[in-house]
């Protein structure tokens, strides 16, 4: 193993892993936020794996050293600080401990600011911080996902050290539903990152948190998030099981409808991967008759993007996971000509499936040209699950290398991402 990770041949680790650990490929794709098909091309040698991102959840997911793959140490290496008591005689005013030679001044940074933060919770606190949650979801709609990260992960931090210092009642409630929120957007942040196991972590916080309050919608957004992650990863079927375990966890709660519309989507897509027509157009009209009878209606603040132009756009895209591009284009091409110019992320992400089934249906220079558009979009949000599709429409271009329109796009490709 040593040998294989200082010349980072990843063929042999995950050989190794399989052989010594009995850590299946379809594990180990888990683990390293891939698909099993990439690791399946890995450990036969079709594929090498060079770029550091991949290398890096490759190291945190298997638990690699990173001096073993010629990294830096991983987070998850360094121990946590030890915490000397200085016991002093009862006679002498008792002092703080001298600084370590060395120690980072703002290492324990979060424990320092709870220690002077002794001001009451209040209905303020909540609001605040309901704020900031929906100021972070508006940055990963112009954005992207990734570079909210440290802040999201910070401020939920805070919300449980808050939790932990607020007796029971309404207020602690708000704040283990407020922290159930947090949890989600960090789950969020790294799935558009691509760190899936880094993802699942937070999305398994965000359920034990919502189960703690008897949210069971929540519940249930948690789990569709899960079956989406669970659809890019590969596993169609797991994603299908969750998607469908969502659905009965959210049946019967009241108003049920715009959140039961968006759960049927995901299913959809879960079917979709699987090539299963029948299941998947079932689950579209579903989706369609929940969303029908919640117009104007209550529903939860989290699933109020979920609109009539989102229910479009998904249609289209499921449609196009299936294979029926004909179908698909004319729904996708809508939902991108509605959506708001803000939602950067979400345009990159349409304009991309659009390019994908244009191409499908024969037309080359349209899809090239969707394509760049998709390119000129990815650029300015900070979310790889988007470029990941970009080099993917770029691979499927292959038959195409020497058309005008695909020359140029590689041309526009190698200037975005240089």
């Amino acid at each position: 193993m040593i040998r294989a990770c200082r010349v980072r041949d990843f063929s042999a680790v995950f050989a190794l892993v399989r052989r010594r650990a009995g850590i299946y490929p379809s594990r180990i794709a888990s683990l390293c936020g891939m698909t099993p098909s990439r690791v399946g091309e890995i450990m036969s040698g079709q594929r090498k794996l060079a770029h550091i991102d991949v290398i890096e959840r490759v190291a945190d997911g298997l638990r690699i050293p990173g001096a073993m793959l010629g990294l830096a140490h991983r987070p998850w290496e360094i121990p946590p600080r030890a915490t000397t008591t200085f016991t002093e005689p009862d006679s002498q005013p008792q002092r703080a401990p001298s600084p370590q030679a060395g120690a980072t001044p703002a290492a324990d940074l979060d424990g320092i600011l709870h220690l002077v933060d002794t001001g009451q919770v209040t209905r303020s606190t909540l609001a605040a911080i309901q704020s900031s949650i929906e100021d972070y979801w508006r940055h990963d709609d112009q954005h992207g996902g990734a570079a909210l990260r440290p802040a999201v992960v910070g401020h939920l931090r805070y919300a449980q050290q808050l939790i932990d210092s607020t007796r029971e009642g309404p207020l602690r409630n708000g704040l283990v539903t407020l922290a159930a929120e947090l949890a989600r957007m960090a789950g969020w942040a790294y799935f558009d990152a691509r760190q899936y196991s880094t993802a699942r972590g937070y999305f398994t916080q965000a359920l034990h948190l919502a189960q703690g309050v008897g949210d069971r919608q929540f519940v249930a957004n948690v789990l569709s998030c899960l079956s989406l992650q669970a659809t890019y990863e590969g596993d169609a079927h797991e994603a299908a099981a969750l998607a469908s375990a969502a659905q009965d966890t959210a049946r019967h709660t009241e108003s049920p409808g715009l959140v039961m519309a968006m759960l049927h989507m995901r299913e959809a897509f879960a079917h979709a991967s699987l090539r299963a027509p029948d299941d998947c157009h079932r689950a579209i009209t579903k989706a369609h008759s929940h969303f029908e009878r919640a117009h104007g209606g209550a529903a939860p603040q989290w699933v109020r993007y979920f609109d009539e132009t989102k229910l479009i756009v998904d249609t289209g895209i499921a449609l196009a996971q299936l294979g029926e591009h004909r179908q698909a284009e004319p729904l996708i091409a809508e939902g991108l000509r509605r959506e708001h110019r803000d939602q950067q992320r979400g345009r990159a992400f349409h304009a991309f499936w659009l390019a994908s089934t244009q191409l499908h249906n024969g037309a080359l220079e349209q899809a090239c040209s969707t394509a760049s558009v998709a390119l000129d979009l990815a650029t300015n949000v900070d979310s790889p699950r988007v470029v990941g599709h970009v080099r993917e429409f770029h691979t499927s271009l292959a038959s195409h290398a020497q058309e005008a329109p695909v020359v140029a796009f590689e041309a526009k490709m190698r200037q975005a991402f240089a």
